[in-house]
């Protein structure tokens, strides 16, 4: 264990208890603000289904992100390094302004921006990309189109029951719902960290081959039930209050088809960001309502962050790679 490897590894950690802290919160952002539980109650739910998620759905999606996406064989820590730095610089950043941000994305960018700065492009693998771009079509189109559907199959359903009632059913329905989207979280984000942990592992000489052990499965899947833990209020409150006004019946609709869309991603390795299934899932159930109950102005800033964030963080894995290299040469 070197140092080198040693401070890969805080990073990778690092970068999974922000990814805990804010990527995380989406999952309870809705149960919270249709005040169907309390912050209290919804934190410590998501941090342990968040782990369930983890430990039951397999490594599927830490393997694409630990072998598909860069070359394992030409990458160095560096590049692991770089890229770990690039989220916890980006996510901090976006959590400072309480603006939802992509995990994925920023991992994904980051560790193509620093492969790019480590090896050229030939470092970029196209099975990984590829299900990279399937999962960005499906956190858009099955994050608001399948909410959409479903909020407009309850209205049909329930259309003859009173308000009330529906309010009360809905209300019991919707820990259901968070807990599944919080199990669907740690099913897909939880594992891509652990990917990238187990890369480092590889890289540094520690596994002679690249597999997740279950040791990192705890690890990993511990350090991100920790920052669920501490809560991303900020992140909660834009998610959950500022883009629609939310009613137990709306959280219930938006988690489940969000929920569904991330299972269906993380059963065939595909990564998908949750930010977004979960945000077009709920700008999908305000939609069916009326265009204007959604609030266009916060969507679009988040939906900027969401298409600023690739550029950027491949600049910054490409230009902290090059910080890496000169501080390893020195240890």
């Amino acid at each position: 264990m070197t140092i080198g490897l040693l401070l890969v590894l805080l990073l990778v950690l690092a970068a999974e208890f922000t990814n805990g802290l804010t990527d995380a919160a989406n999952a309870i952002a809705t149960v919270i603000g249709t005040r169907v539980l309390s912050p209290a109650k919804a934190v410590i739910m998501a941090a342990i289904l968040n782990m369930a998620g983890v430990l039951v759905t397999g490594t599927a999606v830490a393997t694409t992100i630990g072998k598909d996406i860069v070359r394992p064989e030409v990458i160095t820590l560096e590049t692991v390094a770089a890229a770990m730095l690039t989220v916890v610089t980006w996510t901090t950043l976006a959590w400072f302004f309480g603006i939802p941000t992509s995990e994925t994305h920023e991992l994904l960018a980051g560790l193509a921006g620093a492969g790019l700065a480590t090896a050229g492009p030939a470092v970029l693998l196209w099975e990984g990309w590829r299900k990279v771009l399937i999962g960005l079509g499906m956190s858009t189109v099955l994050g608001f189109g399948l909410a959409f559907v479903i909020m407009v199959a309850i209205y049909w359903l329930f259309r003859r029951v009173r308000r009330g009632t529906v309010s009360s059913l809905f209300g019991r329905l919707q820990i259901l719902s968070a807990g599944f989207m919080a199990f669907s979280h740690g099913s897909n984000d939880g594992q891509k960290f652990m990917g990238v942990f187990s890369l480092a592992l590889f890289l540094g000489g520690v596994i002679p081959t690249f597999q997740v052990p279950l040791w990192v499965v705890f690890l990993c899947g511990g350090v991100m039930a920790i920052g669920t833990g501490l809560g991303g209020w900020r992140i909660i409150k834009t998610m959950g209050v500022k883009i629609t006004r939310l009613e137990p019946v709306n959280g219930f609709a938006a988690e489940t088809a969000a929920s569904t869309a991330i299972l269906i991603a993380s059963r065939f390795g595909i990564p998908l960001s949750t930010t977004h299934t979960i945000g077009t899932a709920i700008m999908g159930v305000g939609s069916v309502k009326r265009m204007r109950a959604v609030n266009w102005g916060v969507s679009r800033q988040i939906v900027n962050t969401w298409l600023v964030t690739f550029p950027a963080c491949l600049f910054l894995g490409y230009a902290f790679t090059w910080l890496f290299k000169l501080l390893f040469a020195i240890f």
